[in-house]
């Protein structure tokens, strides 16, 4: 299957468009804010909460940046006029941090504080390693003001573990992936079964030391890693939460959730759903699986 993976993921771009939106709309809300309050619903419906993200990155555009901060303020009054049981996730990159730490954490702080208001969270998603350091700096800073804004770590990077006891420190609210960028093998680690371990021992660190921790992730494997050290730690359902995207690996969603446990689902929305699938799938091959078996009417593992 990964062969099949990499060949679908590498032709993917040469799909006309109404074909790749046919593949990705199981994965994407819509274009609309209103797309997105009919998928929420649904969801919350069905026992899951959510975030909501905005579709945008590498926004070299001031105006472009500004906008989509607006565009936040507006997801966040939206949520709390639809009563929905959704919290918010946004790139730095699509708030114009390369044209600038001091410009993006403007507007980022500007979402945060009217989340706060709102009485909602905002996450701050960890992008490639050129932007970590940065990314972390303005987490920090936001942190020492607000208590409503969580960060992004990926297991993949050789770093992470030292990062997340760092985060520990402070208890941060902190969403733990594995990665899908790539990166050089000096910087992240490449096998399979070495990023799941070290997912797991970044799980412990800050599970151990009283952090609220999103398990994001749709592999079996390092959901029952997490469920064993939940187990172990004894801990209580609202002491952490597991977190999926949209439209992938829905029996185990479904699994986990019947289980008694937190399950947040990722629904991005908006009209730059198309570089945002052609990303997914070229640097996520594992995503063609689930395309292929949805072609195939077979379930997704």
């Amino acid at each position: 299957m990964d062969l099949i993976n990499k060949i679908v993921s590498s032709v993917v771009p040469t799909m006309p468009k109404y074909l790749v939106m046919k593949v990705a709309s199981r994965y994407i809300a819509g274009q609309t804010l209103n797309e997105v309050i009919t998928t929420v619903k649904k969801l919350n419906s069905l026992g899951a909460i959510t975030t909501i993200d905005l579709l945008g990155e590498h926004s070299d555009d001031k105006q472009h940046a500004i906008e989509a901060s607006e565009t936040y303020i507006e997801i966040l009054n939206t949520i709390k006029k639809h009563n929905l049981d959704s919290n918010v996730s946004l790139k730095p990159t699509h708030m114009g941090l390369t044209n600038g730490p001091e410009f993006c954490i403007e507007l980022i702080e500007k979402i945060v504080k009217h989340a706060k208001e709102l009485g909602n969270f905002v996450r701050i998603d960890m992008e490639d390693s050129p932007f970590t350091d940065d990314t972390l700096d303005m987490f920090y800073s936001l942190k020492e003001k607000y208590d409503n804004v969580g960060i992004v770590i990926q297991s993949y990077l050789r770093r992470t573990l030292s990062d997340a006891s760092k985060l520990a420190k402070s208890r941060a609210n902190v969403r733990v992936c594995k990665g899908i960028y790539r990166e050089d093998h000096k910087i992240a680690y490449h096998n399979r079964e070495i990023i799941i371990n070290n997912f797991g021992l970044i799980l412990r660190e800050l599970l151990s030391r009283g952090c609220y921790v999103g398990i994001a992730t749709h592999c079996e494997q390092t959901v029952w890693e997490a469920l064993r050290i939940i187990h172990e730690l004894k801990l209580e359902p609202q002491q952490y939460e597991f977190q999926m995207l949209l439209g992938v690996a829905e029996d185990l969603r479904k699994i986990i959730l019947d289980a008694g446990h937190r399950l947040r689902v990722y629904v991005p929305y908006g009209e730059e759903w198309y570089p945002y699938s052609i990303r997914r799938l070229k640097e996520n091959p594992k995503i063609s699986e689930y395309v292929i078996k949805d072609f195939l009417g077979m379930k997704s593992s």
